[in-house]
């Protein structure tokens, strides 16, 4: 049986600054919108690629998002000093990994969701085997993108072994593997943990220390960018587990309730509603703590860690 219990110690209030919701979503809107732009582009196939794999690719990847991951590489990159239009096959990488995660979550060997972001999932707009090589031929076209259109080779042998390092068996694939053996085992908050640490924030901090690196940020930036990703990633997972609780279908666009029917390892299910939103605040807290060597530079990033843990979509 869960309950609900409140850490005492919360810096979250001491630390958030205040953030006008309306003013946070339009320049989330306007940054993905700028983005879509050069993805599409990115993502023109050549003549050679089969017309259903690349119209199930695009149709995944181009899909209505937020695109906090790609806002991420960029934002670090010019945090740190880096170019705003050299950081673009970055954030288009990480935006093909995060694409490719979705579609194979979806499919009904893993997750089983027939919706995604308001729209027939991948393998019911095309069909399932179209959806698995779409997933596939997305993370290749990530490692592509970062190999062909970063000019210093030694760099981008840097950002390939970061992305890999995020993307795989450490990271971002081990954390989905961990999710599926979790799925009806009894609620452990480690658990939980474990799988939000490596199946969510590990994608968010892969973006940040990208932006910061093609930005050829020092090591301690680097670092301290990373962690405050990670620690972005974990509050916004746990902001979607309680989204799954509380609401409809309609409202984030995709069904809600799954986490439950499923037994899967959420924060709610392992702790109670209250002590999941003070986890939730105490992660962004952390991550505005790593924001401070920034001083009012990241104010944005400041913003957007409010805006995410009490996001209602």
């Amino acid at each position: 049986m869960t309950h609900d219990t409140t850490p005492s110690d919360d810096a979250f209030g001491a630390l958030a600054p205040s953030v006008d919701r309306a003013v946070m979503a339009d320049s989330i809107k306007a940054f993905s919108v700028e983005f879509d732009r050069r993805f599409e582009f990115l993502l023109t196939p050549a003549d050679s690629v089969p017309d259903a794999l690349q119209q199930a690719m695009r149709y995944s990847a181009l899909a209505p998002g937020k695109r906090l991951r790609p806002f991420l590489v960029v934002r670090c990159c010019e945090l740190v000093g880096g170019s705003r239009d050299s950081v673009w096959h970055v954030a288009a990488a990480i935006e093909c990994v995060h694409a490719f995660s979705l579609i194979h979550d979806d499919l009904p060997a893993m997750d089983d969701d027939d919706l995604r972001r308001g729209r027939p999932t991948c393998h019911k707009a095309f069909d399932e085997a179209t959806a698995v090589l779409a997933g596939d031929a997305l993370l290749a076209l990530a490692f592509g993108l970062l190999a062909d259109h970063t000019p210093d080779p030694a760099q981008g042998v840097r950002l390939v072994s970061e992305l890999a390092s995020g993307a795989g068996w450490c990271g971002m694939i081990g954390g989905q593997a961990a999710d599926i053996a979790g799925e009806k085992q009894p609620a452990s908050v480690d658990l939980a943990k474990y799988i939000h640490d490596r199946k969510t924030a590990a994608l968010f901090r892969t973006a940040c220390r990208l932006g910061a690196l093609m930005g050829g940020g020092a090591v301690e930036q680097i670092d301290a960018l990373g962690q405050f990703g990670h620690e972005l990633g974990v509050s916004f997972q746990i902001a979607d587990d309680l989204l799954d609780v509380s609401a409809s279908d309609e409202e984030i666009g995709k069904r809600t309730g799954k986490d439950a029917d499923a037994g899967k390892q959420s924060y709610p299910r392992c702790v109670g509603i209250t002590a999941s939103r003070a986890s939730a605040r105490a992660s962004a807290a952390a991550a505005l703590a790593q924001l401070q060597p920034f001083a009012s530079e990241a104010d944005d990033l400041r913003q957007l860690a409010v805006y995410v843990v009490d996001r209602n979509y």
